[in-house]
């Protein structure tokens, strides 16, 4: 992961650009994505840990720009704060809510997509 960025690629989203589908059609790819391809471990306020399945996506907003199609993307998931396994650790591993926003520039073109945290979002 350079940079802090990962290339994915968003086809179905490409395809519905211009469509009123788009939005339902790019947070369903989203919600696709294997949640490792997203700054999900990056964005943790509460936790240490990041839980990458069974995340939501929220599009916040989507802007038209030359080259890309850049959508600002709320990624609602949860993460834990692990104990530290021993057989006689009480410490029961909770489950805590977590949101970070990430944008996402989607190339015209190739549908290739560059994935960043937004933070202090």
């Amino acid at each position: 992961m350079m940079g802090g960025k990962v290339m994915i690629r968003l086809h179905k989203a490409m395809q519905a650009w211009n469509t009123p589908a788009f939005e339902s059609v790019l947070k369903e790819e989203i919600e696709g994505l294997d949640g490792t391809l997203l700054p999900l471990q990056q964005g943790l306020t509460r936790t240490s840990y990041a839980i990458t399945e069974g995340f939501s996506a929220i599009i916040i907003n989507v802007t038209e720009l030359d080259d890309v199609i850049r959508a600002k993307v709320g990624l609602s998931y949860r993460g834990i704060i692990p104990g530290c396994s021993c057989a006689d650790d009480p410490t029961p591993i909770d489950e805590v809510p977590e949101y970070c926003v990430a944008q996402f520039d989607i190339d015209r073109k190739t549908a290739e997509a560059q994935v960043s945290l937004l933070e202090g979002e």
